[in-house]
């Protein structure tokens, strides 16, 4: 099956028969290359219904999973997205086909430089790959209409409540370091969120400031 029939089946059959109704997050799952963002030999693999592994022991997200996030945090073509894990690059690549612009922010140096490259080579210039710890998020910016979080973390870290515009979105699994909830945070006003819980999802772990300490997550 050529790869464009793959995308185009699993939209069909992984996403909208499983309720992703936004055509916005449809069409940008259908047009972003998948398999563009995998290991070398997974490219067969790229639109099976589960994450894959990626270096540095990460992975890449199961594509309901990504579609689910990012519908939830209900992403518009204004909007300014912070993304945390960047991890292999597709999630920010699916959010540059939706929004006006996204920083998505890696900890380790060699998967954002190779997720550059990756955004790079399908031709998004409209996000931004940038190394740091993601539980501090990114404070050189305006406040971010919506905020994605591609690891799980105890709680929700308070910089990134604080970075999220007045009725901004964050979209996050928190949890134990290997079981967490997906939540839904939506600021209100001043300091007031309103939370809500979608799904029981399995993330990689939050390292940083705010949240898991590298001891707590070893092996």
């Amino acid at each position: 099956m050529k790869r464009e029939a793959q995308r185009e089946h699993m939209v069909a059959t992984q996403l909208r028969d499983r309720g992703i109704r936004c055509a916005a997050v449809l069409d940008a799952m259908a047009y972003v290359p998948r398999e563009a963002f995998v290991e070398p030999g997974y490219e067969d693999s790229a639109y099976d219904d589960r994450a894959l592994p990626i270096a540095r022991g990460q992975t890449i997200s199961q594509p309901y999973v990504v579609a689910l996030m990012i519908e939830a945090a209900g992403v518009g073509p204004a909007d300014e997205v912070l993304e945390i894990g960047a991890g292999s690059g597709y999630a920010a690549a699916v959010l540059g086909r939706i929004a006006h612009h996204v920083i998505a922010v890696e900890r380790d140096a060699l998967l954002a430089d190779t997720a550059r490259q990756r955004m790079a080579a399908v031709g998004l210039a409209n996000v931004d790959i940038v190394v740091g710890d993601g539980s501090l998020g990114w404070p050189f910016g305006p406040r971010f209409d919506a905020i994605l979080v591609a690891a799980g973390g105890p709680a929700v870290p308070r910089a990134l409540k604080a970075q999220l515009a007045e009725g901004g979105r964050l979209v996050m699994p928190i949890g134990a370091v290997r079981s967490q909830r997906l939540v839904r945070l939506t600021r209100r006003g001043g300091d007031h969120f309103e939370q809500q819980e979608l799904a029981d999802v399995h993330f990689v772990p939050l390292i940083g400031a705010q949240g898991w300490a590298e001891h707590e997550v070893a092996p």
